[in-house]
């Protein structure tokens, strides 16, 4: 995955610079591409299995076990995708043809001491849904959802095809608080193709430390700057929206530096 590849090239997480809309597509003709509307199936409270959980014409494209709740029985989190063909767009005049629009769940079951499972989460404004066909998929190549040592872990990618030059990679952590997934940590990696500028930001959100970074790829070293945020409160997952165009600048102000 690009993700991977781009946080070992940078050695640092960094930030998206440039607005999504920079790197709109150029289209072909003056027809504005329109996609489908998407449809959110509501899920069950309860389920014997996962599967229970999964609508008629969605598939799990991810699946991740693990303890979430500190209660020591393994919980499940997936990633649903719609597979509806009339979301998959044909004749693209510029990048992914086919190009497919159908979106996903962020959906995590709590296993019962029971047995079977409840429905702690069922997101849909988290993972990004393909609505520019020169922008790749953000989960390509991707290995989320991660469970470990408690946390919820979810990886995105931004990496424009055509019409634009920024390649970016994302991080959220989540941690069970108060009958909430919260934000714990963020990381996020961009490079400018055409220039070769990193940038970046990494915050974790228990210690109040945020590490902004700017360099090159050409250089060994990258000038980094610490400062502390104001803020106290931990965001939930449903509060973050879109995890590509989630920007902390706007949430996280900072209160000193060093």
């Amino acid at each position: 995955m690009r993700l991977h590849r781009l946080l070992a090239a940078c050695a640092f997480a960094v930030t998206l610079t440039l607005p999504l809309g920079l790197v709109r597509p150029v289209r072909a003709s003056a027809e504005e591409l329109v996609i489908p509307p998407a449809a959110y199936p509501t899920l069950p409270a309860h389920g014997a299995t996962p599967e229970a959980f999964v609508p008629k014409g969605w598939t799990v494209e991810f699946k991740a076990t693990g303890d979430l709740n500190r209660d020591g029985v393994p919980d499940v989190a997936l990633v649903l995708h719609d597979t509806d063909p009339a979301k998959v767009l044909k004749g693209m005049p510029i990048g992914i043809d086919p190009f497919d629009t159908n979106p996903r769940m962020l959906v995590v079951l709590f296993r019962t001491p029971q047995g079977g499972y409840d429905l702690a989460v069922a997101d849909h404004s988290l993972i990004h849904r393909s609505t520019e066909p020169n922008i790749d998929d953000v989960l390509e190549g991707s290995k989320s959802p991660v469970i470990r040592n408690g946390t919820l872990k979810i990886e995105m990618q931004l990496f424009a095809n055509a019409g634009g030059w920024t390649t970016g990679a994302y991080g959220f952590t989540f941690r069970w608080q108060e009958g909430h997934f919260r934000l714990i940590g963020y990381d996020a990696a961009t490079v400018q193709r055409n220039t070769g500028e990193t940038a970046g930001v990494s915050i974790n959100y228990l210690t109040f430390n945020e590490k902004i970074s700017h360099g090159r790829i050409d250089r060994d070293k990258d000038k980094v700057r610490w400062q502390t945020i104001s803020q106290r409160t931990l965001l939930t997952l449903e509060q973050i929206g879109d995890g590509i165009a989630f920007d902390p600048d706007h949430l996280v102000p900072a209160t000193s530096g060093r």
